[in-house]
């Protein structure tokens, strides 16, 4: 193999990209805010629940980079009987993976939900398992069939799975879209407006294991490189639908070949409400991307324009995960990209024309910077109407650790919302009894239980998956909508508007946010102590906006474009 060697000494090291430095610990809980909690919001059942799986990095001598970056995960009902299973893309041996075809003997897991928070490892039965060295997942329907699909991203050849009544078949090769680069995240969408899913996958580096750099740590010994050794961004993959589950790469055609970067996170958001979608991607180390639709087909990278490319002092972050809602309660979206240690999360208010990082008057930046953070959500895990954010970490390069003890964990974090955009922590750090210490990566959201909680399902690097059961004391009451388009599938690009109290909030159907992730694309809303989320109405992603009345609490509720109807 050859390795170009490269010296990163403390003195640069900091500046570099995705490249951690050993900070301060935090304080302990004793001496904590009194945003201490009693009791824990969430508690790990993973292996009560049977769900069993470490994503394996193969970290053996060599420092190859895929081994510090994955893995990825889905919330979906693949069954469709339901309730939430999980899907795990698996890493295993970067080396072999990379080759075409694939020999590396760890494959992608697919665990089933009995309904009673028990999973089944369904991979071999369903036939959804992958060998590629996987990265993230994406999940969407793409031939319009009712049934969930599953696109992975790999360190190498990517893997589309077609889902057929429960059962998958690998059809990258007749569906067009198996890019052969280092994919990260991936989000499904309807581009055109045509009624099917198109396809826009991350790519991270230009990079193979052959060319791999050797990269020293402050510490000594050594460690994995910052992407900016590299110097060779990527370009991101566009695939148009044709209609009949086949895709044609339109990416120039789109204009989507216009920038490169080393992108790691993708988002959709509507942020001018003209009716089009538009795509934000996190780079690492480099400015993030802002696609603007046009509305003739095509996107125009506007980051820097809108001001949501670089934070506050002009400074391109390490941008990892990524999630959008609105944060403010003035209708329009707003984004949110978590970053490196020593780099805050950048938090960009959306006020119409442009975008403004307001972090600081969060109390997000000074809370978040202790950490590498990977995997993010806004989410209501109390359900008081005020959205909490969590946040999974994980170092890059080596901390000063024991014997024995992973050199690049990090405790996650929960910050509680609350009125007038301040966060504050929720102790221990990530909202568990006992501080646990993992490298986080993808992060996935959604109601595994059904009790009206959102859980969340975390990937760890050479550790076993958390299943954190949301059991928040003093929840308030909630309403889940189904909100369907004219196909019956998730109307993703949608927003919600509702009333709680004097609020009027709105939230959009999401699926693909947070970091090489796949979410419940279900519209989740605490009401606090209210009984009714009132005045509810439906913008759709063609911009038309129907109303349908008050929806109780304690239900889930579906909402179907034609007819508009709330069932």
């Amino acid at each position: 193999m050859k390795r170009w060697s490269i010296c990163i000494t403390a003195s640069i090291a900091y500046a570099a990209g995705c490249e951690d430095q050993p900070q301060p610990p935090t304080q302990p809980a004793a001496q904590a805010s009194p945003s201490v909690s009693a009791n824990p919001w969430l508690v790990d059942q993973a292996a009560a629940a049977g769900l069993e799986f470490t994503w394996q990095s193969g970290h053996d001598e060599s420092f190859l980079m895929p081994e510090i970056v994955g893995g990825g995960v889905a919330l979906l009902d693949f069954d469709l009987d339901g309730d939430l299973d999980v899907y795990f893309a698996q890493g295993g041996d970067v080396s072999t993976a990379w080759k075409s075809p694939s020999t590396n003997t760890a494959t992608n897991q697919l665990f089933r939900n009995d309904g009673n928070l028990h999973f089944v490892n369904v991979t071999e039965a369903t036939g959804s398992g992958d060998n590629g060295y996987g990265m993230g997942v994406a999940v969407g329907d793409i031939d319009s069939d009712g049934d969930p699909d599953v696109y992975i991203t790999n360190a190498g050849r990517n893997t589309m799975l077609r889902n057929d009544n429960g059962a998958f078949t690998d059809v990258t090769e007749e569906s067009g879209t198996g890019h052969p680069g280092w994919g990260a995240s991936a989000l499904f969408f309807d581009a055109d407006g045509d009624g099917d899913l198109d396809l826009y996958a991350t790519n991270y580096l230009d990079w193979n294991p052959d060319t791999e750099l050797t990269c020293y740590s402050p510490l000594g010994g050594e460690d994995y490189c910052s992407p900016r050794n590299y110097l060779s961004p990527a370009l991101d993959v566009f695939y148009r639908n044709r209609g009949d589950g086949t895709f044609e790469d339109a990416t120039v055609s789109a204009g989507f070949n216009t920038a490169s970067g080393t992108s790691l996170g993708v988002v959709q958001g509507d942020w001018n409400r003209d009716g089009h979608p538009d795509l934000f991607v996190a780079n690492d180390g480099m400015p993030d991307l802002l696609w603007m639709a046009t509305g003739k087909g095509t996107w125009i990278e506007s980051g820097v324009a809108m001001g949501c490319a670089l934070d506050d002092e002009g400074k391109a972050k390490a941008g990892m995960g990524v999630d959008t809602t609105d944060i403010d309660d003035d209708g329009d979206l707003d984004i949110i990209v978590c970053n490196l240690i020593g780099e805050s999360d950048s938090l960009f208010r959306n006020d119409g024309e442009f975008f403004v990082d307001i972090t600081g008057r969060t109390g997000i930046r000074a809370k978040s910077k202790h950490n590498t953070r990977f995997g993010l959500g806004w989410i209501d895990f109390n359900n008081d109407g005020w959205l909490d954010l969590y946040e999974a970490s994980g170092a890059v390069t080596r901390l000063p650790a024991g014997e024995g003890v992973d050199p690049y964990a990090q405790e996650d974090m929960l910050l509680r919302g609350g009125p007038n955009l301040r966060f504050t922590p929720v102790l221990p750090r990530g909202g568990t009894s006992d501080t646990i210490s993992l490298t986080s990566r993808a992060a996935a959201f959604g109601d595994l239980d059904g009790d009206g909680g959102i859980d969340a399902v975390v990937v760890n690097r050479d550790a076993p998956a958390n299943l954190y059961r949301n059991l928040a004391s003093a929840q308030g009451n909630w309403v889940r909508l189904h909100v369907l388009n004219s196909n019956d599938m998730p109307a993703l690009g949608a927003t919600v508007s509702g009333s709680i109290g004097e609020r009027r909030i709105t939230r959009p159907v999401r699926r693909s946010y947070s970091y090489m992730s796949s979410n419940e694309p279900v519209v989740h809303i605490g009401l606090g102590g209210d009984q009714l989320l009132a005045g509810v109405e439906v913008r759709w992603p063609d911009g038309t906006v129907t109303a349908h009345g008050g929806l109780a609490a304690g239900k889930s509720h579906t909402i179907r474009k034609n007819p508009p109807s709330a069932d």
